[in-house]
């Protein structure tokens, strides 16, 4: 079996069908024709300047990365472009989340260690604040920004312009592709994956014969997918690359504005998409109101994907009802893992558990077996097969999230998980956000989509508080929807009515909003943070009432 680059199977591609739109995003447009030239000079140019391998992958361990790292500090416009022009250089680009304050860019890239940055130049302020000591190079891509250049920076169509034609840069499959993780309960780590690994298990891929096979692919393709979430995270970059690797178009929405859920469908209308990906709630929800608020023409739209963050059932069913010939596609998987599970709903058939993909499976809590179907043991989700090497500069994690089973390596990235009777997957949430009130464990998610499911609650979020009386105890915040009259009682009788005793929150806090990450995950930090400073609050008022 031939094993393949993500640059040789865009080259590929483009070669085929090089006068075809590759991407749109705002007003630009271009061809796959014209990226495959212009990342092929700017893969030249980093090679120029001395990017590129410097240990061979044999000789390191798997948390170890003997390539040049460069990195992205971009939205979405040319973020392909610079991404596949470092990989066609052998450099790894390493995704940055746009939202990051100075300081926790800084502490990234003190971690990362890159030998350059790109940037849209109005994080020029971020960067000079946050680079390291070095860092060598610094591209600047303009966004229409007002804010100056920094100093010794070189504007990215100028190291477009620098850099040769030819030669193309020969690649190999253990090249590496770095995803940082979005540190949604703790600091964000470097996945490691071989570029032919991450190609099959996240981006249509398979170790192709011939280049022929990619050739043929691309007389299939060619629909419009809209991939609406930022591409400075890995569920972004996976759904865009898994479209752009068979010929589709992708566009991409122009994030210098906060995502708007008109302005997204009216691309969908204007463009023709055939196919929307989403983050969860944080599109799902917007997307719905605007729908009822005004009606576009969506015959196109064929199917809408969400991944990344759960996904309301009630929004879930709205979205069907309003687009009824459509269907949503739920998509379970990580950075550490790729997409790995699916669930396809449409109307009036909703499902709530996901069809594994190949090497999506679950293991026992003490990982020594892989659950059967039907197996009542609660366990963990995993893939084995093609699934990364480590995590960059952490071997105790790398052993711990990536380990062996019956001799066969998988990734274990902390979600927990049952086996249906039909041998589909049914996620319970992440490991690292289970309350352990009383000696009985809560999914937070179970909670969360008990209250989101009520009338009254536009949003909601659900943590362990630090209890002195059960360890930690489940508390709710919750953001009203139109209604302000719910309180805080009939919302616990509610939850009562769905979940057991101990699952009920014991004390539920109203928020103006909930805040998310860039890419819509929940912000379980702040969730928390908030929730402790509330009790501390209340003990502060009781004090004074007391004295």
């Amino acid at each position: 079996m031939t094993q393949w680059t993500i640059g040789a199977v865009f080259d590929t591609i483009a070669a085929a069908v090089p006068d075809r739109l590759m991407t749109v995003c705002g007003t630009r447009r271009r061809t796959f024709g014209e990226a495959a030239l212009r990342t092929r000079r700017f893969a030249n140019f980093l090679a120029d300047k001395g990017f590129g391998v410097h240990t061979p992958r044999a000789e390191l361990d798997r948390w170890e990365c003997g390539q040049d790292r460069v990195a992205l500090l971009m939205r979405n416009d040319q973020y392909l472009d610079v991404m596949l022009g470092c990989l066609k250089g052998r450099v790894v680009p390493v995704n940055i989340n746009t939202y990051y304050t100075a300081r926790e860019v800084r502490d990234l890239l003190a971690y990362i260690q890159p030998r350059g940055i790109v940037y849209h130049r109005s994080f020029g302020e971020v960067v000079a604040e946050a680079a390291p000591e070095g860092v060598e190079l610094l591209i600047s891509v303009d966004d229409g920004s007002d804010a100056p250049e920094l100093d010794g920076a070189i504007a990215f169509e100028d190291a477009v312009a620098a850099g040769a034609p030819e030669p193309v840069i020969e690649t190999e499959p253990d090249d590496l592709v770095m995803l940082c993780t979005g540190g949604t309960t703790g600091r964000p780590k470097g996945v490691l994956w071989r570029q032919s690994d991450l190609y099959v298990s996240s981006m249509n891929g398979a170790d192709h014969e011939s280049a022929d096979l990619l050739r043929d692919l691309t007389n299939w393709t060619g629909q419009v997918w809209f991939a609406v979430s930022p591409l400075s995270h890995a569920a972004g970059i996976m759904t865009a690359c898994a479209g752009l690797l068979v010929g589709q178009t992708i566009v991409l929405y122009d994030d210098r504005r906060k995502f708007d859920a008109h302005r997204a469908l009216e691309i969908v209308e204007r463009e023709k998409v055939g196919l929307m990906t989403i983050v969860g709630d944080a599109y799902a929800a917007p997307l719905v109101r605007a729908l009822r608020e005004k009606e576009y023409d969506l015959t196109s739209l064929l199917a809408i994907g969400s991944g990344g963050a759960a996904t309301n059932p009630v929004y879930k069913r709205e979205l069907l009802e309003l687009i009824p010939h459509a269907y949503v596609v739920e998509g379970y998987g990580s950075s550490e893992t790729g997409g790995m599970a699916f669930g396809r709903s449409t109307k009036g058939a909703e499902v709530d558990t996901f069809t594994p993909g190949p090497g999506a499976t679950a293991v026992s809590q003490d990982r020594s077996r892989f659950l059967e179907p039907g197996d009542a043991e609660i366990g963990w989700a995993a893939r084995v097969g093609r699934v990364p090497l480590g995590y960059l500069a952490d071997r105790e994690a790398t052993e711990r999230t990536f380990p062996e089973i019956d001799g066969k390596r998988m990734a274990i990235p902390g979600d927990r998980a049952t086996v249906d009777a039909d041998g589909t997957l049914r996620l319970l949430g992440r490991d690292a956000l289970v309350v352990n009130t009383g000696g009985e464990k809560v999914f937070v998610e179970e909670v969360e989509e008990v209250l989101r499911a009520h009338p009254d609650i536009g949003d909601a979020l659900v943590v362990g508080r630090p209890s002195m009386k059960w360890g930690q105890e489940v508390v709710a915040l919750v953001c009203r929807g139109l209604a302000d009259g719910i309180t805080e009682t009939a919302l616990q009788q509610s939850c009562r009515t769905e979940l057991a005793g101990y699952k009920v929150p014991k004390a539920v806090i109203f928020v103006p909003e909930i805040k998310r990450l860039g890419n819509g995950k929940p912000d379980y930090r702040w969730a928390l943070q908030y929730a402790v400073d509330a009790a501390k609050a209340d003990a502060d008022i009781e004090e004074i009432g007391a004295g």
